[in-house]
């Protein structure tokens, strides 16, 4: 029999993968622009409509898991699979930021050894919403034996997992923001929404400022936002400080000594109370005026009522005075009026305030 010509151009063929067989091409027109944006609101409101939905689900579950995290006296284990996993290992690190200890724990590497990270006076957030998550169910056991309490967040609350819970959180039964009904996305909003309002609530009921968290936020710029003066001054042998009754020679030898060379010298009376303020703008002024009396006490020239700041002073806040008042340096005092630093554009430029 006679073989049929090759066709000189071939048709490309799609390689399956293993297990897998090649999709069909899809007939259906690709959406529009319009029909796409008409998606994305869609998801958008029915994500924001299932955390509106939990609003009305808070009650007394709500506040005893409240108390029971606020009271532990171990950690706070938050366990849950997949896209609840992702969400719980959120959860867990927003409650570290707000100094409650907490780690996140993989319900499958729980049954090879993790689970000897749960001790007694631990408390636990599992995450799972349809509540019957096999994983999860395995450690119910272990945690019953630890006498570890267990504070479900789901979606049903008459399953497996609600049913061996100590307190129950009920998201209710979400339908997904998906074409087909089933990626996780509304309901997993839910589950991200009432964590945060748990571990919000935990933080309001008890003591933690704006101090605990920057000990905690160090970097960045929410370390940045709520840094103090005192962290950033500068104090010891590299505060200039000299007194009222010295003359501009020696304030001049001060300011080019001083580690750092602040460019400033804060004046202090006999008992250290800021009295004013001599800068390196200050001498040239005087230089240019042809005033070059450097045995002139520098009380007769320096800059009186000098602004300042106090250590326990936000470094945006001076930072921002600094701007207004178009200076490079500003005296730092305590309660009693004392010089105690100098905050200097050096540094806020090398902590990146400006």
């Amino acid at each position: 029999m006679a073989r049929s010509p090759r066709s000189a151009v071939k048709k490309p063929r799609l390689r399956a993968l293993p297990g897998r067989s090649t999709p069909a091409p899809s007939s259906e027109p690709e959406p529009d622009d319009e029909a796409l944006l008409a998606c994305a609101r869609d998801v958008l409101e029915a994500e924001a409509n299932a955390i509106l939905g939990v609003t009305t689900r808070l009650g007394a579950p709500f506040l005893k898991a409240v108390r029971l995290v606020r009271a532990c006296a171990g950690q706070v284990i938050v366990t849950g699979m997949g896209k609840a996993g992702h969400i719980g290992q959120k959860l867990s690190a927003t409650l570290a930021s707000t100094g409650i200890r907490s780690v996140f724990l993989h319900p499958a590497e729980a049954v090879h050894g993790d689970l000897g990270r749960v001790a007694r006076g631990d408390v636990i957030l599992a995450l799972s919403n349809s509540g019957s998550t096999e994983e999860l169910l395995r450690l119910m056991p272990a945690f019953k034996r630890m006498a570890t309490p267990v504070i479900a967040l789901t979606g049903d609350a008459q399953s497996p997992l609600a049913k061996g819970s100590d307190v129950v959180l009920d998201i209710g039964r979400i339908a997904e923001a998906c074409p087909m009904g089933m990626v996780p996305t509304a309901s997993t909003a839910a589950l991200h929404a009432l964590g945060d309002a748990l571990t919000m609530a935990v933080m309001r009921s008890r003591p933690f400022g704006t101090d605990d968290y920057a000990l905690l936020h160090p970097g960045g710029k929410l370390g940045r936002s709520v840094q103090r003066v005192f962290e950033l001054m500068r104090t010891g042998p590299a505060n200039p400080l000299v007194r009222d009754i010295a003359p501009l020679s020696e304030v001049v030898g001060v300011m080019t000594k001083t580690p750092g060379r602040p460019g400033a010298a804060c004046v202090v009376d006999r008992r250290g109370r800021l009295v004013g303020i001599f800068t390196d703008g200050d001498l040239r002024r005087r230089v240019e005026q042809g005033l070059t009396d450097f045995a002139i006490p520098v009380r007769d020239i320096m800059g009186k009522q000098p602004r300042c700041v106090t250590p326990d002073t936000l470094v945006i806040a001076a930072t921002a005075q600094m701007r207004e008042l178009r200076v490079d340096q500003l005296p730092v005092v305590d309660v009693e009026g004392r010089a105690v630093g100098l905050l200097d554009v050096q540094d806020l430029l090398a902590a990146k305030f400006v």
